[in-house]
């Protein structure tokens, strides 16, 4: 398996549409050329349409943070995949911990949500993890393997989908899940996959680590095997932290 090096910034709830275009410009001309690394901005739904026509002419890609799985209809506060499409972006955040344990969402709901970006021909990052109280439980690998089945639930293809591991208890805490813990949680990502669907399927899928992950422990955490980036919130938000963070993984992946 090629090591992969993906970075995504979720943006969250912060940053207004000029806000988000500031950023972008600025980060546009400070970054250094990182061909070998894909990054991501997942800014909130207002500033999509700002940010794409900025990140139309750079190496850079678009994703968003949410979408419902029906192409229309009366939902009132929803937006659409192909709504999405039209903003320009190539990823769609499913599942994040925010979604399920504060918006109630269902693993049953979060498998339509992905069944609905690969129909619209569109890549989901789907976000799994254990909340502290399940880790204590050491119920962490039955959690995983449960939010897995359930969220690729009649999902034949898996080729354009990324996993998330997101530790629930690490998540905007400043606590980060120790990289013996890290390394195990996504070697049983890895094997759940691969009893799911086959072991060159998981070998290829890019499995992401999220949970404050920042500028000095990034290049520890991208070195274990099983990581192949990070899905970033809290150090997307600064210019300085994000860049650092993607340059410590370029620089390891060029050794």
């Amino acid at each position: 398996m090629n090591k992969k090096g993906i970075v995504a910034g979720n943006w969250k709830m912060y940053k207004t549409p000029g806000e988000g275009r500031k950023f972008i410009e600025e980060f546009n001309n400070l970054m250094l050329k990182i061909d070998d690394v894909e990054v991501i901005f997942c800014p909130p739904f207002p500033a999509l349409f700002n940010i794409d026509v900025i990140l139309r002419n750079s190496p850079y890609k678009l994703g968003a943070q949410n979408c419902h799985w029906e192409s229309e209809g009366a939902y009132t506060g929803e937006i659409s995949g192909p709504m999405l499409a039209e903003t320009g972006v190539d990823y769609i955040i499913v599942g994040h911990s925010e979604r399920r344990h504060i918006f109630g969402e269902t693993d049953e709901w979060i498998n339509q949500k992905v069944s609905a970006v690969l129909d619209g021909e569109l890549k989901p990052i789907l976000c799994i993890g254990e909340t502290l109280e399940q880790r204590k439980r050491n119920e962490t690998k039955k959690v995983l393997e449960t939010q897995l089945q359930k969220g690729l639930n009649n999902i034949d293809n898996i080729s354009n989908v990324m996993i998330a591991y997101e530790p629930v208890w690490a998540i905007g805490t400043g606590e980060t899940a120790n990289t013996v813990q890290v390394k195990e949680a996504h070697n049983w990502v890895r094997e759940i996959l691969a009893d799911l669907y086959t072991r060159d399927v998981a070998d290829q899928t890019a499995i992401l680590y999220g949970g404050s992950v920042k500028p000095n422990n990034a290049a520890e955490l991208f070195e274990i095997k099983d990581v192949n980036g990070f899905l970033i919130g809290g150090a997307s938000l600064n210019i300085d932290s994000f860049k650092e963070i993607i340059l410590e993984v370029k620089g390891i992946l060029e050794g």
